[in-house]
C-alpha cells in the first residue's frame, strides 16, 4: 500500500515539476528570478525524494513485485505505446493493435474471442467518432 502512495504522489509531483519547467519563466523580464525559479526547485525536489523513496520502498517490500504491480506496469507500458503510437499510425491502426496486445496479455488463451475484439471495437469507435459524429483522428499511414 505505500508503495502505491508513493507511487501516485511520484505522479503528481512529476506532473507539478513538468507545469513549472513548461509554464512558468525562470528569469523575469528585467533578469531578476522569476515566478518559475522557486517551483522548479521545489519541483525537482519532490520528484527526486518521491523517486528515492519508492526505490527503498519496492527494494524491501515483496508487496510491490506482486502479480497486481507487474500487469499494472504492463498495461501502462501498453498505453504510452499506444499515445506513442496513435499519430504516425493512426487512429484505426494503434487501436486495433492496442487492444491486441492489451487482451493478448489479460486474457490468455482465447486468441478468436481476442482477435475479435481487437478487430471489431476499434472499427466501432472509429465508425461512431469519424462518420457518425464527424470528429477528427489522427490519420496516421492508413489513409482511411
Amino acid at each position: 500500500m505505500r508503495a502505491g502512495f508513493l507511487a501516485a504522489i511520484l505522479l503528481v509531483a512529476g506532473g507539478y515539476t513538468w507545469l513549472a519547467f513548461a509554464e512558468l519563466d525562470y528569469l523575469s523580464s528585467a533578469g531578476r528570478l522569476g515566478p518559475g525559479f522557486f517551483p522548479r526547485i521545489i519541483g525537482v525536489a519532490l520528484v527526486v525524494l518521491c523517486a528515492h523513496s519508492l526505490y527503498a520502498e519496492v527494494r524491501t517490500s515483496r508487496e510491490a513485485l506482486s502479480e497486481t504491480w507487474r500487469t499494472t506496469v504492463v498495461v501502462a507500458a501498453f498505453s504510452a505505446a499506444f499515445i506513442v503510437a496513435l499519430e504516425p499510425l493512426g487512429a484505426l491502426l494503434s487501436m486495433i493493435l492496442f487492444l491486441g496486445a492489451t487482451l493478448t496479455y489479460l486474457n490468455r488463451g482465447r486468441p478468436l474471442q481476442n482477435a475479435a475484439l481487437a478487430l471489431l471495437l476499434p472499427i466501432g469507435v472509429y465508425l461512431l467518432f469519424k462518420v457518425w459524429l464527424n470528429a477528427a483522428l489522427p490519420r496516421g499511414i492508413l489513409p482511411l
